[in-house]
């Protein structure tokens, strides 16, 4: 009489785990990647109203800018800051903060290249 031969699923499921984690360890990076962007966006809209503030108490096109690099922290040489319609104490000054967002989560990042994100803030002039 023969022995038979059992079949363990141990293999074979050791294999379908190996083919399937690059793929979900590219989701979750892609996840961080979102995540990271959507903080810069988070702290471009708060650079742009913190903007908008300083330039509607403070004449000096430079206060703006530096408003914005100091209410946020990012690279200050993917920011730019623009500040228009600024005439008289109770005219509206509209402030525009672009800024260039690094994707720099291994694998991902270098896929998606870097986004672009903009923010603005619209205030009374006092």
């Amino acid at each position: 009489m023969r022995a038979r031969a059992r079949r363990h699923p141990g293999g074979q499921a050791t294999v379908e785990a190996a083919l399937v984690l690059p793929f979900v360890a590219m989701l979750l990076l892609a996840v961080v990647q979102v995540g990271m962007v959507v903080r810069a966006q988070v702290l471009v809209t708060h650079a742009a109203r913190e903007a908008a503030r300083a330039a509607a108490v403070d004449p000096d096109p430079a206060a703006a800018r530096a408003a914005a690099e100091r209410a946020a922290q990012l690279d200050p040489d993917r920011l730019t800051v623009d500040v228009t319609g600024r005439a008289g104490p109770g005219s509206r000054l509209t402030v525009r903060v672009r800024y260039a967002a690094a994707t720099d989560v291994p694998v991902v990042g270098s896929l998606l290249g870097d986004v672009h994100l903009e923010g603005t803030a619209t205030m009374r002039v006092e």
